[in-house]
C-alpha cells in the first residue's frame, strides 16, 4: 500500500491490517512521517517531532491493545510525555520538558498506539484559533488562509490532511469541537472527569476540562474512548459508569429520540446563514431518520454565563502560570507571554476566593436548569460555531487592546462552552459544506454521563451522510 492508501483508512482499518500481518508497524510508521514531512509544512500542525522515540516504540514489542501499531499525535498542551518538550504554545515554556508519562499517555500507549509527535495549540489553550507567537499558526487543509481553530487546531488539521486517523485533543470551552467543525471531522468531548487528567490535576477550573480527540471515524473515537475511560488513583471525582463498550454502541439503533433544535444564542442573536442552513439540513436528516425533530431550547441568562465562566477561565490563567512560577521556584515573566495571557492573568489575580466560588455557584446553578430541559429532550442540536472558519489573524490581540481577541471569541462560540460548564458529553459532526467549500460543523448534546446516545446517533448520521470520503485541496490523493 501508498503512502495516500494509509491515509484513507481510519484507525480501526489501520490496525486490522497489522493485526493481519498485511503491514508491518515499521512500515506504516515511516509512511506517515513521509506523510507529515510532505504536507506539514503548508499546515503548521505538528510542531514536535518524537521520530526516534516512536521508531524506538515499534522496535520494542508493541502492547496487544485495540490499535496496536497506529500513529498518533498527543496535543502540545496538558498532557506530559516523558522526555517531550510539553510548550503549550507558550515561549514561557519553550524549554520545559516533563520527565513522566500523563495517565492518559499511559492509557494511549497501553492501547499500542505509537505516538510521534505533538500538535500545535494556541498560548495556554486560551483561543479558539491556533495561532500562537511560539509556533505560528497552524493552518486548515480546506483553505491554508483560514483557522484551524483551537485549541486543539493542530490536531484537527493534521486528521483532516489525513497525517494520522485520529489525534489528541483537550475541550475546556469547545476546544475538541470547534477545531472539528472548522477541519471537517468528527470531535466528540466526553462527559466531565470521563478520562483522566493525572497525575498533575484531579481537576482544571472546576471541571471544564476534559480530553479526548479528533477522529475521521465514529468508531475509532468510541474504541479510544473505551481504551483511555475510567477514573485513575486519587481522582476527586469520575463520569458515571457506561452499560457497555461504547464500540458496541456504534451501529445499535438509537430509537426515536426527541431532538430540540436552535439557531439563535442564548442572548436572542442569529449566527451566519451557514451555521443555520448546516443546523437545518441536520434537523432534516435527522427527521429523516425516523427522529422526533423540533424547535427548542432553555431560557438562559447568557450575559451572567458569560461573566461566571470568563472569571474561571480567567482564575485558571493565572493559576497555570502560579503553578510554573511555584514548579520552577523563580517568579512569572510575563514578558515571555502574549498580550492576552498577561492581560487575563492579571484579571484572574484581581479576583477574590469569593468571587470564584460564587461563579462556580452560579454556574452549578445553570447547570441544573440545563438538565431539567433534557428530561424531555433526547439530543439538543446547535451550532458548532457561530460563523464558519474565520481567517487567520481573526482573534488578534494588541498591546493596546489586549483582550480584543477573548471577546470576539465569545461571539464565535456562543455555544460550545455551555457543555463545560454542565459536563455533558458534545459533539461536532462534519455533516455540512459551505457554498465556499469549507466544512461547518453540527453540535449535538447529550445528556450527562449519555456519550452511549451520541455515539449511536453520529454512527446512524455517518452511514446515511458519509463524511471520510470528503478530502481537503490539501491532500494529494
Amino acid at each position: 500500500m501508498t503512502n495516500d492508501d494509509f491515509a484513507a483508512l481510519d484507525a480501526i482499518a489501520l490496525a486490522g491490517l497489522v493485526r493481519r500481518r498485511e503491514v508491518l508497524p515499521v512500515d506504516l510508521l515511516e509512511t506517515t512521517i513521509a506523510r507529515i514531512e510532505r504536507l506539514n509544512p503548508r499546515l503548521n500542525a505538528v510542531i514536535t517531532r518524537l521520530y526516534d522515540q516512536a521508531r524506538a516504540a515499534v522496535a520494542r514489542e508493541i502492547p496487544d491493545g485495540p490499535f496496536s501499531g497506529v500513529p498518533f499525535l498527543l496535543k502540545d498542551l496538558g498532557t506530559a510525555y516523558a522526555g517531550a518538550p510539553m510548550m503549550s504554545g507558550s515561549r514561557l515554556l519553550r524549554t520545559y520538558v516533563p520527565e513522566h508519562d500523563s495517565e492518559l499517555v499511559r492509557r494511549l500507549k497501553n492501547a499500542g498506539l505509537i505516538i510521534l509527535g505533538k500538535t500545535n495549540t494556541p498560548e495556554l489553550g486560551i483561543l479558539p484559533t491556533t495561532e500562537s507567537v511560539l509556533s505560528g499558526p497552524a493552518r486548515n487543509p480546506w483553505d491554508t488562509g483560514k483557522s484551524a481553530g483551537g485549541s486543539s487546531g493542530g490536531s484537527a488539521a493534521a486528521v483532516a490532511a489525513g497525517l494520522v486517523p485520529m489525534a489528541q485533543g483537550g475541550d475546556g470551552g469547545g476546544s475538541i469541537r470547534i477545531p472539528a467543525s472548522c477541519c471537517g471531522v468528527f470531535g466528540l468531548k466526553p462527559t466531565r472527569a470521563r478520562t483522566p487528567l493525572g497525575p498533575e490535576v484531579g481537576d482544571i477550573m472546576s471541571g471544564l476540562v476534559v480530553t479526548h480527540a479528533l477522529t475521521r471515524s465514529v468508531r475509532d473515537s468510541a474504541a479510544l474512548l473505551d481504551a483511555t475511560a475510567g477514573p485513575d488513583l486519587g481522582d476527586p471525582y469520575y463520569a458515571p459508569p457506561q452499560s457497555r463498550p461504547f464500540l458496541q454502541e456504534v451501529g445499535m439503533e438509537p430509537g426515536r429520540l426527541r431532538i430540540g433544535y436552535t439557531t439563535r444564542t442564548f442572548e436572542g442573536d442569529e449566527v451566519h446563514n451557514d451555521c443555520v442552513e448546516a443546523v437545518h439540513d441536520a434537523a432534516k436528516l435527522c427527521s429523516a431518520l425516523g427522529h422526533q425533530v423540533e424547535e427548542a431550547a432553555p431560557v438562559v441568562d447568557g450575559e451572567r454565563l458569560r461573566s461566571a465562566f470568563t472569571v474561571l477561565w480567567a482564575a485558571g490563567c493565572a493559576a497555570f502560570l502560579d503553578a510554573y512560577g511555584q514548579r520552577t521556584s523563580r517568579p512569572v515573566d510575563l514578558e515571555q507571554v502574549e498580550p492576552l495571557t498577561r492581560a487575563l492573568y492579571e484579571m484572574g489575580r484581581s479576583f477574590s476566593a469569593s468571587d470564584y466560588l460564587v461563579a462556580v455557584r452560579w454556574l452549578q446553578g445553570f447547570s441544573r436548569q440545563i438538565a431539567h430541559f433534557f428530561e424531555d429532550t433526547d439530543v439538543w442540536l446547535t451550532p458548532t460555531l457561530a460563523e464558519p472558519p474565520v481567517s487567520l489573524g481573526t482573534f488578534e490581540s494588541t498591546p493596546g487592546n489586549p483582550l480584543a481577541g477573548f471577546y470576539r471569541a465569545f461571539d464565535y462560540v456562543p455555544f460550545t462552552p455551555v457543555c463545560n460548564v454542565t459536563g455533558q458529553p458534545a459533539m461536532s459532526v462534519p455533516l455540512y459544506w459551505n457554498a465556499e467549500g469549507l466544512p461547518v460543523g453540527v453540535h449535538f448534546i447529550g445528556r450527562y454521563g449519555d456519550e452511549a446516545t451520541l455515539f449511536r446517533l453520529a454512527a446512524q448520521l455517518e452511514t446515511a451522510r458519509p463524511w471520510i470520503g470528503r478530502k481537503p485541496p490539501l491532500q494529494l490523493f
